[in-house]
């Protein structure tokens, strides 16, 4: 039994005469400072002064209580990938703090700018296994941008300013604040113009040098296979609509990463929508033959790259990256520019001239595109996941639509048939592919953007990770809709069963272990049981609710989701036995593809 004792007196510390602010106040004061409208919050001991400092503050910032931290570090990561500001979210010392480890890890391998706040026990007890004592700063420091334990209250108006200013400058990333509870109590007189303390960080706008953008320019104009290779950075620096123009320039054909849909359109004549191991035949295809591949705000991942000494082996490569820590980290390249790729896309579309003639090429990739598209073949009764989401985006194509989606298969079949055409529509856990992204980051979505339609496109497997954010959309009124693709299975893991482990099932089956589909001896399209029963649950989380089983439903059942101003949960009952194609398998390249 812990015999810490968390109750104090404030500490005053200024002159007389002047006005003492606590902590917890600076702490609200800062946010506000920095243009904060909401923060996702979780109270508990070590937090609760923030959290009644933030009761005084309700006429400026929303607090929306989550109904697990990690949840509200997710809803904070929606809140950031769709509008480019920087998330907040917060909780208490021990397990609370840890809860927050998964999406803090998340942003930093998809470059999400949030703060993640945490309470912390006393400093006269830190390192004494005190109550709901994590050492939060060590746990996190791996998997933060940057990270603080504040100690002295007069350091706490600096600390604030330093952590939004280094989540979202250069590349952005996740900064964790710990603090203490004795600090958020004390008092002080805050400078909230203190000069930044930052040693060794010295972010500046890099800017490609103008030898570089004519010698990349040179390059485009002898190209006679030019491929753009656009990642994240395209989306992060606002690059779009330069993108849009240089490929208008230029006549090149645009593959993207995960991270880079909708930074060009989905839809339009020269995309080649996704590359990479799930990507299109055409990307893929085209990325192997190219002669100049032009990798724009992108990190040559391994699901882009599979074998690496392999993947645009013949191409000269031009890498433009805000990051120096990524020229030449996995892929050597040619010609290499650090900068903001909208600067660079901007002083290219100055000077470039088109390739001279690819016309051929183009031709080439036609083709490709006509005999090799994304397609599945119909079920005369089973309606096909594929289906499902290709039919969404008929219905929702027009509409200023968000989609966020939760990780396997589903997340896969979202990148494939739902063609995004503008940039931070398309929110999903792609570098560190985590389960239970797709609700909690659908409602930070809806709170940053309440005029949007916002949908999240998931799986049973990872809707229930984090199903209790259900019972914060109601209460929070927050209207959210999720399309449920539901096989009772953990697909993705599945599909590589299928494929590399002779169909055996190893615990991906997520019903009552005494039906057969447990050890794979299921048989039909879907399995006869369904557990749980999510349209029950919905109901019970009193959200409005559906059952989707015949193909004939379908298209009424996501109008009427669409359509609803509630929180609105659409369950699709779809086959198990469906695989994401093409596929590359893992470490290997375009010549392993499989197509069926």
């Amino acid at each position: 039994m812990s015999t810490a004792v968390q109750s104090f007196r404030p500490v005053q510390i200024t002159s007389r005469g002047e006005e003492l602010v606590s902590g917890a106040e600076i702490v609200v004061q800062s946010l506000v400072n920095q243009g904060v409208d909401v923060v996702f919050a979780y109270p508990g001991g070590a937090s609760m002064p923030i959290h009644q400092a933030l009761t005084r503050f309700r006429d400026k910032i929303r607090v929306v209580l989550p109904r697990h931290e990690q949840g509200g570090g997710f809803a904070a990561q929606g809140y950031a990938r769709s509008t480019g500001k920087v998330g907040v979210c917060m909780s208490t010392s021990g397990p609370g703090a840890t809860n927050l480890i998964t999406p803090v890890a998340d942003a930093k391998l998809d470059s999400v700018p949030i703060i993640a706040i945490t309470g912390q026990v006393a400093t006269p007890v830190i390192g004494t296994d005190a109550f709901q004592e994590t050492p939060i700063v060590e746990v996190s420091r791996s998997v933060t941008k940057h990270h603080y334990l504040v100690t002295d209250v007069r350091d706490l108006a600096r600390v604030m300013r330093e952590a939004f200013f280094v989540a979202s400058t250069d590349r952005p990333g996740p900064v964790l604040i710990d603090i203490p509870k004795n600090v958020q109590i004390a008092q002080t007189k805050p400078d909230y113009d203190a000069p930044m303390d930052l040693p060794g960080y010295r972010p500046r706008t890099a800017l490609a040098r103008p030898e570089e953008i004519r010698e990349i320019a040179e390059a485009i104009h002898k190209a006679r296979r030019p491929v753009i290779y656009a990642g994240g950075g395209v989306i992060t620096s606002g690059a779009d609509a330069e993108l849009r123009e240089f490929v208008e320039k230029t006549n090149i054909p645009v593959a993207m990463t995960a991270m880079g849909l909708g930074g060009f359109p989905g839809d339009h004549p020269l995309s080649l929508d996704m590359l990479g191991m799930h990507g299109s035949v055409y990307a893929n295809y085209a990325v192997a033959e190219c002669d100049l591949l032009l990798a724009f705000g992108v990190r040559f991942d391994d699901r882009v790259t599979g074998k690496v000494a392999e993947f645009a082996k013949n191409a000269v490569i031009v890498h433009i990256d805000v990051d120096p820590s990524e020229i030449n980290k996995i892929k050597q390249a040619h010609i290499a520019s650090v900068s903001d790729l909208r600067y660079a896309l901007r002083e290219l579309n100055r000077i470039v001239r088109p390739p001279e003639d690819i016309s051929e090429w183009l031709e080439k990739i036609r083709v490709w595109k006509e005999t090799e598209p994304f397609c599945f073949r119909e079920h005369p009764d089973a309606i096909l996941p594929q289906q499902a989401i290709h039919e969404l985006w008929k219905l929702t194509k027009d509409r200023d639509a968000i989609i966020t989606t939760g990780v396997g298969q589903h997340q896969m079949w979202t990148a494939q048939f739902y063609k995004f055409r503008k940039p931070r529509t398309w929110l999903s856990s792609l570098g560190l592919g985590t389960m239970g992204f797709g609700l909690p980051a659908a409602m930070g979505a809806k709170v940053a953007h309440p005029e949007k339609l916002v949908i999240d496109i998931d799986g049973d497997g990872s809707f229930l990770m984090n199903i209790q954010e259900m019972a914060t959309c109601h209460c929070e009124k927050i209207p959210v809709k999720v399309l449920l693709l539901n096989n009772q299975h953990l697909g993705m893991v599945v599909q590589w069963e299928d494929r590399f482990h002779a169909r055996n099932r190893a615990h991906t089956y997520l019903g009552p272990v005494d039906q057969p589909e447990a050890v794979g001896l299921g048989e039909g399209l879907v399995p006869k049981h369904c557990y749980p029963d999510f349209v029950a649950l919905a109901k019970g989380f009193s959200w409005r609710a559906r059952h989707v089983r015949h193909k004939s439903e379908l298209i009424a059942g996501l109008k009427e989701m669409i359509e609803s101003d509630e929180p609105y949960l659409l369950d699709v009952l779809v086959p198990y036995q469906e695989h994401v194609l093409p596929m590359i398998p893992s470490g290997m390249t375009v010549r392993e593809l499989i197509r069926e």
